[in-house]
């Protein structure tokens, strides 16, 4: 018999079935348990060493509140005039933030005109400016929207100066050599280069246009989670600002979550490891 024939009616060894994970993963648990931990132990101290509510209440009693700002329907329209300055001011520093860094990483001109007055404002505390918002653009939802833009550009434009920066060298020599001009090769190479960088830059944007925001309306807001804080702190209702911080808490998660979903559907091949975080 042919060699080749027994090879070829020997049954093949059986594939090699590569382990499915079901389940939560083990760090999700740890976290669990830690987050379950630190609240029993806070519980029971405040029990323990009876601690007036008006100082700080145990998270039973936080629990209770959010719920209630949940049923009662109050917490909403704050909810969502945050969210739209939320969104509204991190599209802003989107648009300008990768315009601008763009051209700062691509015409060497701009880099040494322009960027050293971008890193001179970006030494101004940003609540020192937000007053002068209120007064340039009144009382409305305009100074919170540039207040949330101002706070995540920085963020976005160094992480998009950062990836275009990093493209490898021999793929440019390589699309000068087949002829491509500068819009081709910022289309083919420099901007596949960069997006992973730049959804870096806008997983950190979109936490501080929050804070930004919230900025805002803490110099001047009649409607906003903010707002709403002011206005229980002046009511010693603490139980009631721990509930507004939970609820920034969720949009920041949230919003940070969503941008790491499309992260990982449009940016799959690579993740930076010089990402500028802030």
């Amino acid at each position: 018999m042919n060699p080749s024939q027994s090879l070829a009616g020997a049954p093949s060894a059986p594939a090699k079935k590569t382990p499915v994970r079901s389940g939560i993963s083990r760090d999700t648990l740890l976290v669990i348990a830690v987050t379950l931990a630190g609240f029993g132990i806070w519980e029971l101290a405040v029990r323990w060493l009876q601690v007036p509510q008006f100082i700080l209440p145990s998270p039973m009693a936080i629990a209770a509140r959010v719920a209630q700002d949940f049923t009662s329907g109050l917490i909403f329209p704050h909810f969502l005039q945050t969210l739209v300055e939320v969104l509204a001011g991190f599209l802003l520093a989107t648009v300008i933030g990768v315009g601008l860094g763009t051209l700062v990483a691509l015409v060497r001109t701009v880099e040494r005109v322009v960027y050293p007055f971008v890193l001179a404002l970006q030494t101004v505390p940003k609540v020192a400016v937000a007053p002068l918002f209120i007064i340039w653009f009144g009382f409305g939802i305009e100074p919170k929207i540039v207040t949330a833009a101002v706070i995540a550009f920085f963020p976005i434009l160094v992480n998009v100066i950062a990836g275009l920066k990093a493209t490898d060298p021999r793929r440019l020599l390589l699309m000068r050599a087949l002829k491509a001009g500068r819009w081709t090769t910022f289309c083919k190479v420099q901007l596949p280069g960069m997006l992973p960088y730049l959804f870096a830059g806008l997983e950190v944007g979109i936490i501080f246009a929050v804070i930004g925001a919230i900025v805002g309306e803490f110099i001047g807001a009649s409607l906003g989670l903010g707002s709403l804080v002011i206005q229980r702190q002046a009511g010693v209702d603490v139980a009631g600002v721990f509930s507004v911080l939970f609820y920034l808490s969720f949009m920041g998660v949230a919003l940070n979550l969503a941008l790491r979903w499309v992260a990982r559907r449009w940016v799959f091949w690579e993740r930076p490891t010089d990402a500028v975080s802030a």
